[in-house]
């Protein structure tokens, strides 16, 4: 047989199947995926020969859909899993291999409330060819300019105009008629994303966790990169180990792996063996992630995001692709009470979005709210931790009001006007990214949290410069982390069906999680 005899072929529009299993459904749709993202990745490498065949090559997204006439009212204690009302509700899908148990979930859980067959097909959705790349489209660089010139010819490129976000923030328009959505995102757009994140992060997004932690200090990556390579260290204490074993590996930029070692029996290894699958970079990227991974996806993801709203608005954008259960922004901030002391605690129960990143995606006048399921697992945290509770907790900790700006340098300018807003607002701390952090977690529908800690108060003469802070701020570094961690574990404790509550959910709102 010839080479073009043996070549995959795309898989066309045709007929629908229809599914009241979803693990039928869903094997399906990878086949389909699969298939279709082989075909394109078959003629690339035959563009990059040389070869194109004069013909514009082309494969499509499986896509899901749900029909159903009935108004009848389903469980809704859950907050998704469900559609609206009557009408035909539909989404691409991509990656089937990484959102595999997330699929499931929803496709089970649609089947279950409206006990109509879910329809699998292939969408009029084209597949960019750097799509069908998971790990990345490497020999693009090695094109010749006139080859490179070409592939637009030849090829499906990634169309912005696709991917835009009009169904996560409630502006999507259509009409009365036509097929609603059935995702807050759409195929392309999850894989824009999940491209986005290994260049930003230097890791795979089939390492992210459910959990996800946010800082803006280097110090709290030292400390969980410590806190990490111990939890995989043996332990002889059968109760340390039990809780060590719940985590599988760690993972590093540039991915590099650390597995338990408390696992090693069942993970083909030996204790102290040292990082493999990957190799020591160079330089970290921007925005570089650590991964306490367990085997159901629920560890912890902690990202160093830097300075800057902007920072947090570019990873938040893409992490929410992935439907994290709950994400925390764990930081440094001022102090803007005169009580406050380096090293106390902020848990923010509201904001002043002072940021403007998200100004033309989430409008200021809409109110960001805490989330009781967060707040109270933070609270309890810093109480476990620290060993203080009710009003002696008060000592270290307020909860309040925390400003969020996009200017570091505010205080070398006239700062009166934003000083009367902040105590307009009653805000008791500033910082640049958390307000970003849950006004995205709120626009995503990712529950979300702050817990910050003082570490200059520029009002009071206490600046963040080298000396400045005392030893009690400086032991709070491993402490902060320490409440964060556990804040986590208490928020997974407790279960997901109270965690993804419908505060976050709107009126008209996509059915999957």
């Amino acid at each position: 047989m010839t080479a073009a005899q043996t070549s995959p072929s795309p898989v066309p529009p045709g007929p629908v199947e229809r599914f009241t299993d979803a693990d039928a459904a869903l094997a399906l749709v990878k086949d389909l995926y699969d298939r279709n993202t082989a075909y394109l990745r078959d003629r690339f490498a035959a563009f990059t020969r040389g070869g194109d065949g004069g013909r514009r090559e082309q494969a499509h997204y499986p896509y899901v859909r749900l029909s159903t006439a009935s108004a009848a009212t389903v469980d809704t204690r859950l907050a998704y899993g469900f559609v609206e009302g009557p009408g035909t509700y539909s989404t691409t899908l991509t990656r089937p291999d990484l959102f595999d148990r997330y699929y499931r979930e929803q496709l089970s859980l649609l089947l279950r409330n409206h006990g109509v067959p879910l329809e699998v097909g292939i969408s009029d959705e084209a597949i960019p060819i750097h799509f069908a790349f998971p790990q990345g489209m490497h020999v693009e660089g090695d094109l010749t300019p006139e080859r490179l010139a070409g592939l637009p010819d030849l090829f499906d490129l990634p169309d912005l105009a696709r991917m835009d976000d009009t169904i996560v923030n409630g502006t999507y328009e259509e009409s009365l008629d036509a097929v609603k959505p059935l995702a807050l995102f759409t195929a392309p757009r999850v894989d824009f994303s999940l491209h986005r994140l290994r260049h930003y992060t230097a890791t795979a997004p089939e390492d992210f966790q459910n959990f996800v932690l946010f800082t803006n200090y280097q110090f709290y990556v030292d400390e969980f990169i410590r806190m990490a390579r111990e939890i995989m260290e043996p332990a002889s204490d059968p109760e340390l180990a039990a809780y060590r074993s719940q985590y599988d590996r760690f993972v590093e930029p540039g991915g590099i792996v650390t597995r338990n070692a408390n696992l090693m029996a069942g993970a083909g290894g030996t204790p102290g063996e040292a990082p493999t699958n990957g190799a020591r970079l160079l330089r970290l990227p921007q925005m570089p992630a650590y991964h306490l991974t367990r085997p159901d996806g629920n560890g912890i993801t902690l990202v160093n995001i830097g300075v800057g709203p902007s920072n947090a608005k570019t990873i938040t954008d893409h992490i929410a692709v992935l439907r994290p259960h709950a994400w925390i922004m764990l930081g440094h901030c001022a102090g803007l009470r005169s009580t406050q002391r380096l090293g106390d605690y902020v848990l923010a129960h509201g904001y002043v979005r002072d940021d403007h990143v998200l100004d033309a995606d989430l409008p200021t006048w809409v109110p960001v709210p805490a989330l009781a399921e967060v707040q109270r697992a933070l609270e309890t945290a810093v109480e476990r931790v620290t060993g203080l509770s009710g009003y002696a907790l008060k000592s270290i900790m307020r909860t309040g009001t925390v400003a969020t700006i996009d200017n570091r340098n505010w205080e070398l300018r006239d700062h009166r006007e934003p000083l009367m807003r902040f105590s307009q607002s009653r805000a008791v701390a500033l910082d640049m990214e958390s307000a970003t952090i849950a006004a995205n977690g709120f626009r995503f529908r990712v529950p979300y949290g702050t817990l910050l800690c003082v570490s200059d108060k520029p009002m009071h003469g206490q600046l963040k410069l080298p000396g400045m802070a005392d030893r009690f701020y400086r032991e709070r570094v491993d402490q902060h982390l320490k409440i964060g961690v556990l804040a986590m574990e208490l928020l997974r404790e407790h279960g997901m069906e109270t965690l993804h509550s419908r505060k976050l959910r709107s009126f008209a709102e996509a059915a999957f999680q």
